[in-house]
């Protein structure tokens, strides 16, 4: 028996209509109806708790700044307001979870590419971008490595250390160019697709209806 999982064009569709809604939404009960909702999906994902756990633990600050700044210059209903605004902010952030905790970056990537048409040079542009991340942080390490070999440390606010990253990039960019090329990449052109992405028609309904009706019971009251 197959596990459900919500293809990821699917997830993103309902990110963003939900979070529109958010946005206009002042029915609180529906807000932690929808934390529930996508808690429940994580945990039938298996996401690693302690991962969800680290990241609700770093969105606590900001979660409490947000509650005491309605408790203390609110004019108006400050306790309701505070659990309204700090349940949005949670809603915000379970949705996007439920999007980047079951999905890698190129299975988002590409089924958007599939059933939304997303432009496939800016797909593999970000995914070329995103690749460069940690080869740049092990250009870092060596960077600051030699500059201590030569007493001269670097620290974050030293300007040549940004400049040497910033030439490094280009010159890895220009040779990614020039790799994606002999690949037989044009930008504009047909390319094939070994990434199968199967997107049944009942999740495409199932998106509408959340959405419709979640609209409908915030505006409802």
């Amino acid at each position: 028996m197959t596990k459900f999982r919500l293809n990821p064009t699917i997830q993103v569709i309902l990110m963003f209509g939900l979070g529109i809604l958010l946005a206009f939404n002042h029915v609180l009960w529906l807000n932690i109806t929808l934390c529930a909702l996508c808690l429940l999906y994580l945990a039938s994902q298996r996401v690693a708790f302690k991962k969800l756990g680290l990241i609700l633990l770093i969105s606590l600050p900001l979660a409490c700044g947000t509650w005491w700044s309605f408790i203390a210059f609110s004019q108006t209903n400050a306790w309701a307001n505070a659990a309204l605004y700090t349940s949005r902010l949670f809603c915000y952030l379970l949705l996007g979870c439920c999007l980047l905790l079951t999905a890698s970056l190129e299975e988002i990537l590409f089924s958007l590419v599939l059933h939304l048409k997303l432009s496939q040079t800016f797909v593999y542009g970000f995914l070329a971008a995103a690749n460069m991340v940690n080869a740049l942080q092990k250009q870092l390490r060596s960077m600051r490595y030699a500059a201590l070999n030569k007493q001269q440390p670097y620290h974050f606010y030293t300007p040549a250390l940004y400049l040497k990253l910033i030439v490094t990039s280009i010159q890895w960019s220009d040779a990614l160019a020039q790799a994606m090329r002999v690949q037989g990449f044009l930008e504009g052109y047909p390319r094939t697709f070994s990434f199968q992405d199967h997107l049944p028609k009942w999740q495409w309904g199932l998106a509408v209806m959340l959405i419709v009706l979640y609209g409908f019971l915030a505006f409802l009251n």
